[in-house]
Protein backbone atom coordinates (compact mmCIF):
# COMPACT_ATOMS: atom_id res chain seq x y z
CA UNK A 1 0.00 0.00 0.00
CA UNK A 2 2.77 2.58 0.57
CA UNK A 3 4.75 1.35 -2.09
CA UNK A 4 2.21 2.70 -4.47
CA UNK A 5 1.16 5.74 -2.13
CA UNK A 6 5.06 6.52 -3.44
CA UNK A 7 4.85 5.83 -6.67
CA UNK A 8 1.93 7.82 -7.17
CA UNK A 9 3.76 10.96 -5.43
CA UNK A 10 6.98 10.15 -7.56
CA UNK A 11 4.39 10.07 -10.56
CA UNK A 12 2.70 13.30 -9.59
CA UNK A 13 6.12 15.13 -8.81
CA UNK A 14 6.91 13.97 -12.40
CA UNK A 15 4.21 15.04 -14.27
CA UNK A 16 4.52 18.90 -12.32
CA UNK A 17 8.56 18.17 -13.44
CA UNK A 18 7.26 17.65 -17.31
CA UNK A 19 4.91 20.61 -17.24
CA UNK A 20 7.78 22.76 -15.92
CA UNK A 21 10.16 21.64 -18.60
CA UNK A 22 7.50 21.80 -21.47
CA UNK A 23 6.83 25.43 -19.93
CA UNK A 24 10.58 26.15 -20.62
CA UNK A 25 10.93 25.14 -24.29
CA UNK A 26 10.17 28.10 -26.70
CA UNK A 27 10.00 27.76 -30.49
CA UNK A 28 9.76 30.07 -33.09
CA UNK A 29 7.73 29.59 -36.59
CA UNK A 30 7.76 31.48 -39.29
CA UNK A 31 5.01 32.10 -42.39
CA UNK A 32 4.92 34.30 -45.98
CA UNK A 33 8.92 34.39 -45.70
CA UNK A 34 9.26 35.42 -42.51
CA UNK A 35 6.99 38.26 -42.26
CA UNK A 36 4.89 36.46 -39.69
CA UNK A 37 6.45 35.05 -37.07
CA UNK A 38 5.17 32.96 -33.57
CA UNK A 39 6.27 31.80 -30.87
CA UNK A 40 5.04 29.13 -28.48
CA UNK A 41 5.97 27.29 -25.32
CA UNK A 42 6.05 23.27 -25.24
CA UNK A 43 2.44 23.34 -23.60
CA UNK A 44 1.95 24.77 -27.15
CA UNK A 45 0.86 28.05 -25.78
CA UNK A 46 1.67 31.15 -27.75
CA UNK A 47 3.94 33.49 -26.41
CA UNK A 48 4.19 36.20 -28.93
CA UNK A 49 3.37 36.99 -32.95
CA UNK A 50 5.14 39.16 -35.15
CA UNK A 51 3.28 40.68 -38.47
CA UNK A 52 5.30 42.89 -40.79
CA UNK A 53 3.26 45.74 -41.96
CA UNK A 54 3.05 45.10 -45.27
CA UNK A 55 0.93 42.55 -44.62
CA UNK A 56 -1.45 44.17 -41.92
CA UNK A 57 -3.57 45.50 -45.63
CA UNK A 58 -3.93 41.84 -47.04
CA UNK A 59 -5.75 39.50 -44.46
CA UNK A 60 -6.29 36.97 -46.66
CA UNK A 61 -2.58 36.42 -46.85
CA UNK A 62 -2.51 37.29 -43.69
CA UNK A 63 -4.29 34.60 -42.05
CA UNK A 64 -2.50 31.92 -44.15
CA UNK A 65 1.10 33.73 -43.56
CA UNK A 66 -0.21 33.27 -39.24
CA UNK A 67 -1.80 29.36 -40.10
CA UNK A 68 2.29 28.69 -41.84
CA UNK A 69 3.95 30.44 -39.17
CA UNK A 70 1.73 28.12 -36.07
CA UNK A 71 2.11 25.18 -38.21
CA UNK A 72 5.93 25.69 -38.75
CA UNK A 73 6.22 26.43 -34.59
CA UNK A 74 4.29 23.33 -33.60
CA UNK A 75 6.00 21.25 -35.80
CA UNK A 76 9.05 22.75 -34.07
CA UNK A 77 8.23 22.53 -30.46
CA UNK A 78 7.06 18.60 -30.77
CA UNK A 79 10.90 17.68 -32.27
CA UNK A 80 12.26 19.13 -28.93
CA UNK A 81 9.78 17.86 -27.13
CA UNK A 82 10.24 14.35 -27.83
CA UNK A 83 13.79 14.49 -27.02
CA UNK A 84 13.27 15.98 -23.43
CA UNK A 85 11.05 12.94 -22.86
CA UNK A 86 12.78 11.00 -24.01
CA UNK A 87 15.60 12.70 -21.70
CA UNK A 88 13.09 12.75 -18.58
CA UNK A 89 12.55 8.87 -18.03
CA UNK A 90 10.21 6.51 -19.17
CA UNK A 91 6.56 7.85 -17.50
CA UNK A 92 4.73 4.40 -19.01
CA UNK A 93 7.04 2.24 -16.60
CA UNK A 94 5.78 4.52 -13.28
CA UNK A 95 2.53 3.63 -14.84
CA UNK A 96 3.02 -0.23 -14.87
CA UNK A 97 4.49 0.24 -11.08
CA UNK A 98 1.05 1.10 -10.40
CA UNK A 99 -1.29 -0.96 -12.31
CA UNK A 100 -2.00 1.38 -14.61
Amino acid sequence: MFNKIKAIKDLRNQAKQIQHTLDEIVSEGSGAWGKVKVKINGSQKMLDISIDDELMQKKDKLVEAIKEAHNDAIKKVQKEMAGKMKDMGDMQEMMKNLGM
